[in-house]
């Protein structure tokens, strides 16, 4: 590249939480970083958009000592993507990075997640994108062992781009040193789902609610998948496509009967 690459950086964490400040740090040693974050978390947003309310973009200095633009949003991860390329930003930027997240993004996540729709927000647009998240949903989480992984896939999708209509849902073990991680492996999505539950409740007024928990089924027995790839101490990599048709069903509804 005969310029730095432009970087554009955002999560669903908020723009304070540990885990976009560590992927800012990472990025900035590869091009010139732009930050556009939600003010808030805003985690299982998936691909919300604000349509309602008025929708504020504020310049901000989170760290004193850095001369990074950043722009803190008061709307959705995806509202984040928009309003950074299309008002933000001078010029679309070669890559978008959302995270790093805070709790895995694997599986069946990706359709709940924000960070991962930010994502395809980004590629929707044609820019080369990309998911990191950690599997550990602390905000203490210790996010120095995933450098290197981030750094080089980064680097790899600045150099040799992606496929059309495609975006990477990069999900990284908890580690103690990076040396812990056997190393990346492309994967499949597993297929997985959650068993909900809603614990019912009433508030001191007497009015009931909901508080909504579950617990992650694994149904994939199968292998190269993402799940089996984490819990052996590799990083997932999973290439996304954001075109939902079922492709391998069009023949099959072809044969129905659907004259009138």
């Amino acid at each position: 590249m005969s310029r730095k690459p432009l970087i554009l950086v955002t999560n669903d964490d908020g723009i304070t939480a540990p885990g976009i400040r560590h992927l800012i740090q990472i990025m900035n040693t590869i091009g010139d970083v732009v930050v556009v974050a939600p003010d808030r978390p805003q985690s299982g947003m998936g691909h919300a958009i604000t349509l309602s309310e008025n929708l504020y973009c504020d310049p901000v200095v989170i760290d004193q000592y850095s001369d990074i633009e950043e722009y803190s949003c008061s709307g959705t991860p995806v509202d984040c993507v928009k309003i950074g390329t299309q008002q933000i930003l001078v010029r679309q930027p070669d890559l978008l990075v959302s995270g790093i997240n805070h709790g895995s993004n694997a599986s069946i996540n990706v359709i709940y997640s924000g960070t991962m729709s930010a994502a395809v927000e980004a590629g929707i647009e044609g820019i080369p994108a990309i998911g990191f998240s950690l599997l550990d949903y602390s905000m203490e989480a210790d996010f120095k062992p995933s450098t290197k992984f981030v750094k080089r896939i980064a680097m790899e999708v600045l150099e040799k781009g992606l496929p059309p209509r495609t975006v990477l849902n990069v999900n990284i073990p908890i580690a103690k040193k990076s040396s812990d991680i056997k190393g990346i492996k492309i994967c499949r999505q597993a297929q997985a789902k959650w068993q909900e539950q809603f614990d019912k409740r009433s508030n001191p007024q007497g009015r009931d609610y909901y508080w909504l928990s579950g617990e992650f089924v694994n149904q994939d027995n199968g292998e190269n998948t993402d799940v089996e790839a984490l819990e052996n101490n590799y990083v997932s990599v999973v290439p996304i496509q954001f075109d939902l048709t079922a492709h391998t069903a069009l023949e099959e509804l072809k044969k129905w009967d659907l004259d009138a």
